[in-house]
């Protein structure tokens, strides 16, 4: 009688490994694009508390922010550090998105009545699809493939 070990035999390892493998093939793009939805999900709602924040400056001071900065922490809160937003957002970068701010021109009370706020991913195709673009009147639009404008689509 043949006296027989147990275990695996390495055909039955390297099935096992060749599933395994299948398996994250199938897994990692699929987390990949849940990331980018999150940032994009993200970025969205980084700029509706940009809206607000913008709307509650123009209350306090007279005007939009001259700079993305003039939203940040500051102690005490005035119109260049207002502390309507957190330091990382007002940086300009968060969650895999990159935001730039433009404050429109001053009237001739030195007052900015308009503004406009694009957010681009960091690395396209890896932190994010779409671009997005907000200004004054509040409306958040989106664009796939091609910088976000006033003339994009709105999301929601």
């Amino acid at each position: 009688m043949r006296n027989r070990e147990k275990g695996f035999s390495l055909i039955e390892l390297l099935v096992v490994v060749a599933i395994i493998m299948v398996i994250v093939a199938i897994a990692i793009p699929n987390l990949l694009r849940t990331r980018m939805t999150a940032n994009e999900a993200s970025a969205v709602g980084s700029l509706s508390a940009l809206n607000t924040a913008c709307i509650t400056y123009l209350t306090l001071y007279g005007g939009y922010p001259p700079t993305l900065a003039s939203l940040g922490p500051g102690n005490p809160a005035s119109s260049t550090s207002a502390d309507l937003i957190d330091s990382v957002l007002s940086s300009g970068a968060k969650g895999g998105y990159e935001f730039s701010y433009s404050a429109g021109p001053r009237d001739a009370s030195g007052r900015v009545n308009v503004y406009s706020i694009a957010a681009e991913p960091t690395s396209p195709g890896s932190t994010g699809q779409r671009t997005f673009y907000t200004d004054q009147s509040g409306v958040i639009r989106s664009n796939d493939g091609a910088p976000a404008n006033a003339t994009s689509t709105p999301i929601g």
